[in-house]
């Protein structure tokens, strides 16, 4: 695939779960978070799994992958979906996405550890930046000026509550599942098994959703009462914000440079704020600027860490 639409392809992920987030973040009120958590995992495994097919790709998954892809399923898609919406309704300040955006310091650990990808000082200062980045577009300035003293009070009671918490479980959810998936398709097609692994993950979240009314006298409806704009939020989040979103970046994530790949997640906060600026005319306050100067050249850094920490002369 040519330089160009390949790389735009790689970011179109990062650019669509952005949005997603906020558009999930609204349907909290009319619907617990396991019922979003199914609502967004079935329908999007299920559609994965029809363009696999409609492709001419094998549905098949190899007896070497079975054990990996329920492992996967596990980990990266009831654990991390289950995390992500409860932290979604309980986090306050930005604070959650920082800590969900972070999760490629994780990933360049573990891709060192199991698949030796060389990070090199380069690549160490490439992602403290893509850290140092998130903090500037996700947190709120008055945090920021006053980390030290201040904080707790600059955001209220909420500065660190429970939902932070979940989201950086979450995190920690989603940057184990991203390695385990490279076992998971070392037989079978990628993009099936992230269609499987969505489908399979989603059971378990759709069976608890439908028993905790039962069981729980105060849980959340099973089916929520939506307005059509409700469920448009929702077919977004799962067809583009799941279905798409998830298709693609497993796909590349099976091969390659997976540091690098996942560094792309730095760009998420700001794809969200973008969104905002574009559609619901906000505006982007100084830090957050910087805070996207400094993103994308976590991001250049990470990816360009093997030619700019040997040089134009020692690349032989």
């Amino acid at each position: 695939m040519p330089f160009l639409p390949r790389w735009l392809l790689m970011l179109l992920p990062f650019a669509l779960w952005g949005t997603a987030m906020a558009a999930m973040k609204p349907l909290l009120v009319g619907a617990g978070p396991l019922t979003l958590a199914w609502m967004r995992l079935v329908p999007a495994g299920l559609l994965v799994l029809l363009a696999a097919a409609l492709l001419g790709r094998s549905l098949r998954v190899e007896r070497r992958d079975l054990g990996w892809l329920l492992l996967f399923a596990a980990v990266d898609a009831t654990l991390f979906q289950a995390l992500l919406a409860v932290g979604l309704g309980q986090t306050g300040a930005g604070l959650g996405s920082v800590l969900i955006d972070s999760q490629p310091l994780v990933v360049a650990l573990l891709a060192r550890s199991l698949f030796a990808e060389a990070i090199n000082p380069v690549g160490w200062l490439g992602l403290l930046l893509g850290v140092l980045g998130i903090v500037c577009l996700g947190l709120p300035a008055p945090l920021l000026q006053h980390w030290w003293l201040e904080a707790p009070s600059s955001l209220g009671a909420r500065a660190w509550s429970h939902g932070e918490l979940w989201m950086l479980g979450a995190a920690l959810a989603m940057a184990f599942g991203t390695v385990i998936s490279r076992y998971a398709c070392r037989s079978s097609d990628p993009v099936a098994i992230t269609g499987w692994h969505m489908l399979l993950g989603g059971v378990p979240l759709l069976l608890a959703s439908a028993l905790a009314p039962l069981i729980w006298s105060g849980a959340p409806p099973f089916w929520p009462q939506w307005s059509a704009q409700d469920w448009g939020l929702m077919a977004y989040a799962s067809v583009f914000g799941s279905a798409l979103a998830y298709g693609l970046f497993f796909t590349f994530a099976s091969r390659g440079d997976l540091t690098g790949f996942s560094s792309l997640t730095f760009l998420t906060p700001l794809f969200a704020l973008v969104c905002g600026q574009l559609l619901l005319a906000e505006e982007l306050r100084p830090l957050q600027w910087l805070g996207a100067v400094v993103a994308l050249i976590s991001v250049l850094l990470i990816n360009r860490r093997q030619q700019l920490w040997e040089g134009p002369g020692d690349g032989g």
